[in-house]
């Protein structure tokens, strides 16, 4: 099988809450999502998709996915999109660094795998421990006592596990923390997710001014050495997100024994091949995980469930469904939340099939 051609497509995807806020106010209200086709000369169409959380959240941008594929995509015509390693080392051979152009192109020939061997991408990717996965819902930043009114909401839904948006004023951020874990029940579980925002010294006054509360401190600071002093000067468990983009992230933070999760983002590690990569050596580690992406509808979210599906239940922390926070389907058959919990299909590949009503005509192909 070969790579005969790409379709990009773009769209909107705008949110259902509105607007969604985090750390050292950013903000975005609808976000601008990038699919791409890759056509095979088996007759088979692999789909895969790229969202960056916006311009200010990574070294990534969404005009940026669309020029990187222009750039990449002719030099992969001809490859086999079933050789995934030898696909990756072609990308990265064809161009340096810019993962998250690479990660939409590695998930649909994921895709294509999938729908040639008749089998769901988790059971390539090694199989399917649970039924399903368990989902967190990220609560946007707002005033204290209007986060702990979504929770309670989201909680009604099903939700058991909250990612707070912090990272702002440290005084209205422990404000925020205390007002939400006031409405959680036994159970549920906390996470305050700074999203790099604090500096230190601010880190350091909120760890201590919640450490009798039962949560999680995520990214507090943007340096991998400045969340290790906050790591190393508190007590409540403690996540790492944004520093965690490699193998040797992972191993780092490892022996450093700097985080008790790490967050596995796809396009951050350039797609489902080196994210699965990852997955794989936290669980040989022992390290709990969540499983995820930087934002993205309906594609993006069959495939975090299916490289979800593959963690041992003990270490899967979480993942999210982002394709219910907007209000935009790009795709059928993508997972559906069920009580705070999701399934990847059984369906080959990610078990998708998109709404080109929805895509419209490409941006651009060769």
């Amino acid at each position: 099988m070969q790579i005969t051609g790409f379709r990009v497509y773009q769209v909107d995807l705008p949110l259902r809450e509105g607007r969604y806020s985090w750390s050292e106010g950013k903000s975005v209200d609808v976000f601008d999502s990038t699919v791409v086709a890759v056509e095979t000369d088996a007759g088979i169409v692999g789909y895969g998709e790229v969202c960056p959380l916006g311009p200010a959240y990574l070294p990534a941008y969404a005009r940026g996915v669309r020029t990187g594929i222009e750039e990449l995509a002719p030099a992969l015509l001809g490859a086999d999109p079933r050789r995934l390693l030898v696909l990756n080392d072609r990308m990265d051979r064809a161009l340096k660094g810019h993962p998250y152009v690479k990660s939409a192109i590695d998930m649909a020939c994921w895709d294509a795998l999938g729908k040639a061997a008749g089998l769901p991408v988790c059971e390539l990717m090694g199989g399917r421990y649970a039924d399903d996965v368990t989902l967190y819902r990220a609560i946007s930043q707002r005033p204290a006592a209007e986060m702990a009114e979504n929770v309670a909401a989201y909680r009604a839904e099903g939700y058991r596990r909250f990612q707070l948006k912090v990272g702002g004023n440290a005084d209205d951020d422990i404000a925020r923390i205390r007002a939400v874990a006031e409405v959680l029940e036994p159970g549920d579980k906390l996470v305050a997710d700074a999203n790099t925002g604090w500096l230190t010294h601010e880190a350091l006054r909120v760890a201590n001014a919640v450490r009798d509360v039962d949560v999680y401190l995520e990214q507090p600071c943007k340096s991998y050495e400045e969340c290790l002093i906050v790591r190393r000067a508190t007590s409540l468990p403690f996540v790492l997100d944004e520093v965690i983009d490699s193998v040797g992230a992972v191993l780092r933070a490892a022996a450093d024994g700097a985080a008790d999760v790490v967050n596995i983002k796809i396009s951050k590690f350039g797609g489902l091949t080196r994210a699965k990569q990852a997955r794989d050596l936290c669980a040989s580690l022992g390290i709990a995980m969540t499983l995820e992406d930087s934002w993205g509808g309906d594609v993006v979210t069959a495939a975090i469930a299916h490289l979800a599906q593959g963690v041992p239940p003990e270490l899967q922390f979480t993942s999210t469904d982002f394709n219910s926070y907007v209000t935009t389907s790009l795709a059928a058959g993508a997972p559906k939340r069920e009580h705070g919990r999701m399934s990847a299909s059984a369906e080959p590949g990610l078990g998708i099939e998109p709404n080109f009503d929805v895509l419209g005509d490409p941006v651009w192909r060769c």
